[in-house]
């Protein structure tokens, strides 16, 4: 099963991991050595008490968006095909701000480990500036060109007007989506990882809150979700900027650090260009789908897949809430040279991340109606045609959904050891590579079954590719560490 975006903010767990491996040297105060417990405490302990805030914001933000399209499909089926429409376009712009916040978070974290604190504090106002002028770039050129970049994603002239009337509002609020991301990166990583879930939490909240009243209440339609979103990030930007601002923190908002560093910005770019090399490719596969989808069956096929993939993220977010828990162990691990502990955190985390998956196939297998009544309910005969396409979808899709787990965990684990080429070629693999001709050809053959096909398709290739490149790596390592033990 594709998905439109991968979280794209764990990479830097990886490079601060690694750097405090490698400065434990001889000579550290006891009590500095002590506190790295990445090389000590239990695997399962530290894996969960990484993984749980990482697993509790990611399934907050997926239940909103469950949540948020219930609201959205009860406005009808070509609503909600038209919010559809839009995801790759909103992706797009996220792939954007993760270009600027991850890179630039990195970049903050290595500074903050080499105790450039006023380094740390231009990172942060270069992060603004960035995201001001890409943030307002992106939103130009989006509305002046939003029709034809709907219609290229595959709006119909169904679809068209309620995906112009969402994306409208959300493109005018995207600065603030931007701002809102990668300050949530910063405070991540200047020691404020609650902070940061507590803030999408409390996006959440707002949004729910907002939704209802907004849509129904205030007879605002689509709009309303679309504003409530908007409102949502603005009071978060609030926030962050009132923290940055106090100037108790290492790193806090100078004024005079509002200067382009030409340095800042370059490290920022190349560090952030993978993970957005990554969710450009996928927001390009979901626009493909969308038009396949619309091609050989037409919106309501679209509606249906907007559904399935909003149940299927809230399991696949939890996957990668461990595999972001999982992957600062491996990094240390791996910079001391303590593979076995390496190696087990991989392993509890793989079983971890099948538990979930293996799930979330067998609810979607066994209650495909009960999860589509809670986006639609069948009373016109458009919305029986939507429920029965979209119960079809649910057991085409995560059928081979239980198998992704190899896939995911191995990229971030690879990524962890310092591959990261590796890890983007087997994102690739699954995003990219495999699913792109499989839904260029398929449907040549079985039509608009060909197109829902391709995706369990792809994943059970990936995976195979993925176990592979695994257990490749695994040989490595191992003779690896035996040709050290005869040395």
């Amino acid at each position: 099963m594709n998905f439109a975006l991968e979280w794209c903010g764990c990479g830097w767990y990886s490079v601060v991991a690694r750097c405090c491996a490698h400065q434990m040297v001889p000579g550290m105060p006891q009590h500095e050595e002590d506190a790295l417990i990445l090389g000590k405490e239990k695997i399962s302990k530290l894996l969960f008490k990484f993984a749980l805030p990482a697993i509790a914001a990611m399934v907050a933000s997926s239940l909103y968006n469950v949540i948020a399209g219930i609201f959205i499909a009860s406005l009808g089926a070509f609503v909600i095909a038209g919010v559809g429409i839009t995801m790759p376009f909103m992706n797009m712009a996220a792939a954007f701000g993760a270009l600027v916040g991850v890179g630039a978070s990195v970049v903050c974290s290595i500074y903050l480990g080499e105790k450039k604190y006023e380094r740390a504090r231009q990172v942060l106002c270069n992060l603004i500036i960035l995201n001001l002028v890409l943030g307002v770039l992106f939103t130009v050129v989006g509305l002046v060109y939003l029709d034809p970049i709907l219609v290229l994603l595959g709006a119909s002239e169904n679809t068209l007007q309620p995906a112009h009337e969402y994306m409208e509002i959300i493109l005018a609020g995207n600065v603030f989506a931007h701002m809102y991301l990668g300050l949530n990166s910063v405070l991540r990583v200047s020691g404020y990882p609650t902070t940061a879930m507590n803030l999408t939490f409390l996006s959440v909240v707002i949004n729910l809150a907002l939704a209802p009243l907004l849509i129904f209440v205030c007879d605002m339609g689509v709009r309303g979700a679309a504003w409530a979103t908007v409102i949502a990030q603005i009071t978060c930007c609030v926030i962050q900027f009132y923290l940055f601002l106090k100037g108790d923190k290492v790193v806090y908002i100078e004024k005079d650090k509002f200067k382009p560093d030409l340095e800042i910005i370059k490290r920022s770019f190349f560090i952030g260009s993978p993970n957005f090399c990554t969710n450009a490719a996928a927001c390009f596969v979901v626009i493909l789908i969308n038009n396949a989808l619309l091609n050989y069956g037409g919106d309501l096929h679209v509606g249906a897949y907007t559904i399935v993939n909003r149940i299927g993220s809230m399991f696949f977010m939890i996957v990668l809430g461990f595999s972001q828990g999982m992957q600062p162990i491996v990094a240390y691990n791996f910079g001391a040279k303590q593979y076995d502990r390496m190696w087990q955190a991989f392993k509890l985390t793989l079983k971890c991340a099948f538990a979930v998956t293996i799930a979330g196939t067998l609810v979607c297998e066994l209650f495909p109606a009960l999860l589509t009544r809670m986006f639609v309910a069948p009373e016109t005969p458009i919305d029986i045609e939507l429920t029965n396409i979209t119960i079809t979808g649910f057991r085409i899709l995560m059928m081979a959904f239980w198998i992704i787990s190899i896939q995911v965990i191995g990229s971030n684990f690879l990524s962890s050891m310092n591959q990261p080429m590796k890890s983007l070629l087997l994102s690739l693999t699954r995003q990219l590579i495999i699913l792109i001709p499989l839904i260029l050809l398929l449907p040549r053959v079985w039509g608009i079954h060909g197109v829902w096909l391709s995706m369990p398709l792809s994943d059970v290739l990936s995976a195979i590719c993925a176990a592979c490149m695994i257990a490749h790596e695994w040989k490595k390592q191992h003779a690896r560490v035996l040709l050290e033990a005869e040395m």
